[in-house]
C-alpha cells in the first residue's frame, strides 16, 4: 500500500461537515467517490480534523492508502478533475510513510472565525462570515479573550453532543484582531490549540461578540469557564464564520 497525504480547500456551504453523514453529503464521500472514480478502489479517507455544516477549510490535511502507487501529481489532478463541480481543490498531494497519521500524528490544529461588522446585507461575504450589525468593542473582546488561554475545563464551550472524553483542553492562542476590508470592518479570531471540543471555537467566538456588544461583562467569560455548565453559554457563533485553517505536524 501506498499512502499519500492531501492538502485542499473547501466551501463548507452545501456539505454536512467533513466526515460521512447519512443525513446529507459530506467532503469525504465527494472525495472518496472521486478516489473510486480514478482507482476503482473503496479509499477511506483519514483527517486532521472534522468540520461541522458550513464551516469550511483553507488546508485540510488527509490520508489515503492505495494498492497501486500513482505519481502524486498525476492523483492531485485527477482528483480535481472528478471533484468537479464540488468547491473542492486539491492543491498539493504527496508519497508519506505509512507511520504518518494525518490525525494523530498531527500536533496542533489552526481555525479562523470571521465576523463583519456592519449594518448593509452582506452579498460577497455572504455565508463566508457572520455578520454582526451592532458596533463591536474590539479591545473588550481582546481582553476577556484572556480569559480562555491556557489549560481549562471548556464544559461550558463544547457541544452536548461532543464525543471528547475529557473536557479539558490548552488552548495556545486566541487573538482578536480588527482588519479594514473592502466590505466593511471585519474581526478576525485567530485560535490555536493542539486539539478543540466540538463547537468549542463557535462558543468562545459567540461569548466574545456579547462582550462586543456590552451584553455581557468582561469577567463573565470566566465565570462561565469556572461554572463548567452548558446552561452559562451565551451564544454559539453561526458555522459559517468559522474555517479550518491548518493542521501543524512535527516536522
Amino acid at each position: 500500500m501506498t499512502r499519500y497525504a492531501l492538502t485542499y480547500e473547501f466551501d463548507g456551504t452545501p456539505f454536512q461537515g467533513l466526515q460521512r453523514q447519512k443525513h446529507g453529503p459530506s467532503v469525504q464521500q465527494a472525495i472518496e467517490e472521486a478516489l473510486f472514480r480514478i482507482t476503482g478502489e473503496e479509499v477511506t479517507l483519514h483527517s486532521s480534523g472534522r468540520t461541522d455544516t458550513g464551516v469550511h477549510a483553507m488546508a485540510m490535511r488527509s490520508h489515503i492508502d492505495l494498492s497501486r502507487e500513482m505519481a502524486p501529481f498525476r492523483l492531485m489532478e485527477a482528483l480535481n478533475a472528478h471533484l468537479r463541480p464540488n468547491p473542492i481543490g486539491v492543491n498539493a498531494c504527496e508519497i508519506v510513510s505509512e507511520e504518518w497519521h494525518s490525525r494523530f500524528s498531527c500536533i496542533g490544529r489552526r481555525y479562523l472565525y470571521r465576523i463583519v461588522n456592519r449594518r448593509a446585507p452582506l452579498a460577497l461575504a455572504k455565508n463566508r462570515a457572520w455578520q454582526v450589525a451592532p458596533e463591536l468593542d474590539i479591545e473588550a473582546m481582546q481582553r476577556a479573550a484572556r480569559s480562555f488561554i491556557g489549560q481549562h475545563d471548556f464544559t461550558t464551550f463544547r457541544s452536548t453532543m461532543c464525543q471528547a472524553r475529557d473536557p479539558v483542553k490548552t488552548l495556545d492562542r486566541l487573538d482578536v484582531v480588527e482588519t479594514e476590508a473592502l466590505f466593511g470592518p471585519e474581526i478576525q479570531f485567530h485560535v490555536e490549540a493542539r486539539s478543540f471540543l466540538h463547537h468549542q471555537v463557535r462558543s468562545m467566538v459567540g461569548c466574545l461578540q456579547l462582550v462586543g456588544r456590552g451584553t455581557w461583562e468582561e469577567s463573565r467569560i470566566a465565570a462561565a469557564l469556572e461554572a463548567r455548565d452548558r446552561a452559562e453559554l451565551g451564544l454559539n457563533a453561526p458555522p459559517h464564520g468559522l474555517y479550518f485553517v491548518e493542521a501543524i505536524y512535527p516536522d
